[in-house]
């Protein structure tokens, strides 16, 4: 039985990338590193110190992890303020407040910096219908591995066959799956080059997966 949904943020609820993709790049040229599309989108669903720490390793880079996630953080602070491109995305709101009357148990499981998750759920009065929010960057381990899904389901209160994941990235969904927890895997239409092969249900609209439509998966 459906009883908890362990949300991703980044590319399932608000669309960040945008912002976080030209904080990213502005903090690459700031350390004059060259990295490409490729290699950005590889690390889609990575917390930002583990990408600064392959960063500093990749490009033997004279500046400390923590430095380059300082910049990156800084820009992206200012971005929040100032870009226009920051918002929910489409039915995420429903889908969530379907849940919530639904009585399920809401958990965010983030690889963003509590300092933003909290950014957008005040910004978007969020923090109403979840019971909990876990940040990756507080964890020893980043998605792909299973770490903050284990953290998730057990804030939930929930054992594991009674949670259900939705992610938008490759390294998020092999995160649910190593958690051994049922996976949708959301293809938007900001997705790029990313493997929904081992979700367990893949959809384009949130529509598929409203409650009555999801708790069919746990029957």
């Amino acid at each position: 039985m459906l009883k908890a949904v362990l949300f991703d943020m980044d590319g399932v609820i608000v669309n960040t990338e945008p912002l976080h993709k030209k904080a990213y790049f502005q903090m690459f040229e700031d350390v004059n590193i060259d990295v490409s599309e490729e290699m950005y989108e590889a690390y889609t669903g990575q917390s930002t110190i583990n990408i600064c720490k392959d960063l500093c390793s990749h490009f033997s880079l004279s500046e400390a992890p923590e430095t380059l996630m300082a910049t990156k953080r800084k820009h992206f602070k200012h971005l929040f303020a100032t870009d226009d491109e920051l918002d929910l995305l489409d039915g995420v709101l429903q889908l969530i407040k379907d849940y919530y009357n639904n009585g399920l148990t809401l958990i965010l499981a983030s690889s963003a910096s509590m300092p933003n998750i909290n950014r957008i759920f005040e910004r978007f009065e969020l923090n109403q219908y979840f019971t909990n929010k876990l940040s990756g960057a507080d964890l020893k381990a980043s998605k792909p591995h299973p770490e903050i899904f284990i953290k998730a389901a057990q804030a939930s209160g929930h054992i594991k066959d009674n949670c259900m994941v939705i992610e938008d990235s490759t390294n998020g969904i092999a995160a649910a799956k190593g958690a051994g927890i049922f996976c949708v895997g959301y293809d938007s239409i900001y997705s790029k080059n990313q493997d929904y092969s081992k979700a367990d249900v893949v959809i384009s609209d949130f529509n598929a997966i409203a409650y009555d439509k999801a708790k069919q998966f746990f029957l």
